[in-house]
């Protein structure tokens, strides 16, 4: 792995030296796209919509329209917004884990320790665990102000999550959220019965990509000149009046409740 940040993690008045490394990689296949006739690869230009021509990258200027008026930034105003450079993730904060919303968690990152950082880090890690803390604090990402989530991962490792700024979560006033009636008893506490008869420990290895899977499946079939066959999807509902005391007892007496209790 390719270490894509290199500083220290501020612990009151202790450096913690380390890398952070990505630690995640997508599943999805790497696909080109080509030309139907040929399969020549497709290439894109950056064309003028006024004269059809091709522009060069040293001729390109980026702005944000404003009163139908585009403002043009050049590379003093970058550096002017820019954040500090700084190479310390300083924590400032320590609160429990729960209380973080997973709707702020953007990318996770694994934190190695650097030399003479390995028993700072180590500290760190036992007091994270012990304290059933994480410690929330800023850093500098590529060119970008970030916050970051320190936290112990399978008791052997430090993950850094970046989670997003409040101002990046949508308000969700503007949905048709139901009207705060409480569901019917009888109804509630079928629905308890049933989660608690799926309930089991997180197994993350359960759920894979299965459509990756599938296309490289395909894709190896048709190299050798075999065909594929479509699966029929499954039709969705009409919206319309359930019964909802008839439709959880026929999920409580379902072979996947059964077997997951």
């Amino acid at each position: 792995m390719k270490a894509i940040w290199n500083g220290a993690i501020g612990f009151g008045l202790v450096n913690i030296p380390v890398k952070i490394y990505s630690a995640t990689e997508t599943s999805k296949l790497d696909l080109d796209m080509l030309d139907k006739s040929d399969f020549s690869n497709i290439k894109f230009k950056r064309v003028n919509e006024k004269t059809g021509k091709e522009v060069k990258w040293e001729n390109i200027v980026k702005a944000y329209l404003m009163d139908e008026k585009y403002i043009v930034l050049e590379d003093e105003d970058y550096e002017a917004a820019s954040p500090e450079k700084s190479k310390i993730l300083s924590i400032d904060q320590f609160v429990k884990e729960a209380e973080v919303d997973s709707v702020y968690f953007e990318n996770p990152y694994y934190l190695e320790p650097q030399k003479n950082g390995e028993n700072a880090y180590r500290l760190l890690l036992k007091a994270l665990h012990q304290t059933k803390m994480v410690g929330i604090g800023t850093f500098v990402l590529r060119d970008s102000e970030a916050i970051g989530m320190i936290r112990p991962y399978n008791d052997d490792i430090l993950v850094l999550n970046r989670l997003r700024f409040a101002q990046e979560i949508r308000d969700y006033n503007d949905l048709k959220i139901p009207a705060k009636k409480a569901p019917k008893p009888a109804e509630l506490k079928m629905a308890v019965s049933l989660i608690e008869q799926l309930s089991q420990e997180f197994d993350p290895a359960m759920y894979k990509d299965t459509y990756s899977e599938a296309l490289m499946k395909i894709i190896k079939q048709k190299a050798k000149g075999k065909n594929s066959r479509a699966q029929k999807s499954t039709p969705a509902k009409e919206g319309k009046v359930i019964d909802l005391m008839a439709q959880l007892k026929a999920s409580l007496q379902s072979p996947k409740s059964k077997t997951a209790s």
